[in-house]
């Protein structure tokens, strides 16, 4: 399911009162590793990407892109649009590539367990 790091609908409510300077904490991802699993934080530039290559990673991937646009296709043909402050979790064994990137893309990868 796909966010976007930006959206406060539903988060802040309306009558918060601005001068009181309250923060609101909302989980984006939580995953158990299993013990001696790495986590990878990793920031890909992509520089007007075009049908990339497919991957079929053995580990979970939490994808946001922070600047530009891209549209990932899965393995079934669906695409998803993201742009600027959308996140979505790409499970492990997801076929999945990089359909088109903006000459501008910036993603920020964390990878979850696996090599």
């Amino acid at each position: 399911m796909k966010g976007n790091i930006f959206d406060k609908r539903g988060i802040v409510p309306p009558s918060l009162d601005r001068e009181q300077g309250r923060e609101v904490f909302e989980t984006l991802l939580s995953r158990p590793l299993p013990e001696g699993q790495p986590l990878r934080v990793e920031r890909i530039m992509s520089f007007g990407q075009e049908h990339g290559m497919w991957y079929d990673q053995s580990w979970d991937e939490w994808v946001m892109v922070m600047r530009g646009e891209a549209a990932l296709e899965w393995g079934d043909g669906a695409v998803t649009e993201m742009e600027a402050g959308d996140y979505l979790l790409i499970e492990r064994h997801q076929r999945h590539r990089v359909l088109r990137a903006s000459f501008d893309c910036v993603w920020l990868a964390v990878h979850l367990g696996g090599e």
